[in-house]
């Protein structure tokens, strides 16, 4: 199958996710700057989840650069990157209007190691439907970066648990910092082709 429909769908769902986040914010009483400090933690929570789900999309648009077509598998499996991506507006909401609390940031970081886990396993139905000479498995290799961020997640979520929710943010950010730019192996195998 063309992967133009499941390119086309998950850019909509991922833009809609973008613009239930924003509307998040609620507009403060008053003209003043001031008036603006105490939507700081939620501001914080949506820059945060803004760059992840931007992340999501462009490390899958670059991932879908490598895909000649698409099966049912592979679209089950960007369906199930897109449920849990599309939970990041109530996670974000959630840990954002209670100031980074313990609970909040644990489910936060729940939801990002869901994402994480459902790209790995969108991942791995393609390089199953093209083979082990795919450019996908050529460009992924042993997927460390992916690794790293399945790690850093799961570790994030007892550091929250356990009281230390800015340190699990933290890990949380530094992960983000790691997929910021997109996905290099796909782009240098993509130029070599």
């Amino acid at each position: 199958m063309n992967k133009n429909r499941l390119e086309a769908f998950s850019d909509g769902v991922i833009a809609i996710i973008i613009t239930i986040m924003v509307l998040e914010f609620k507009v403060p009483h008053g003209q003043e700057f001031a008036d603006l400090l105490p939507l700081w933690p939620i501001f914080l929570s949506y820059v945060l989840s803004f760059a992840n789900v931007g992340i999501y999309w462009n490390n899958h648009h670059h991932m879908l650069h490598a895909v000649k077509q698409v099966n049912g598998a592979i679209l089950w499996s960007n369906l199930n990157l897109l449920f849990w991506l599309s939970l990041m507006p109530f996670a974000t909401a959630w840990m954002g209007e209670n100031h980074f609390g313990e609970v909040p940031v644990a489910v936060y970081a729940v939801d990002l190691l869901m994402c994480a886990i459902s790209y790995t396993l969108l991942q791995a139905q393609i390089i199953k439907s093209q083979g082990p000479e795919s450019l996908l498995h050529v460009a992924v290799g042993n997927d460390r970066k992916g690794k790293i961020s399945v790690a850093s997640y799961v570790l994030s979520i007892p550091l929250a648990l356990l009281g230390y929710p800015w340190l699990s943010g933290i890990l949380l950010a530094v992960v983000a910092c790691i997929w910021f730019i997109p996905d290099r192996r796909i782009e240098k195998k993509l130029v070599g082709e």
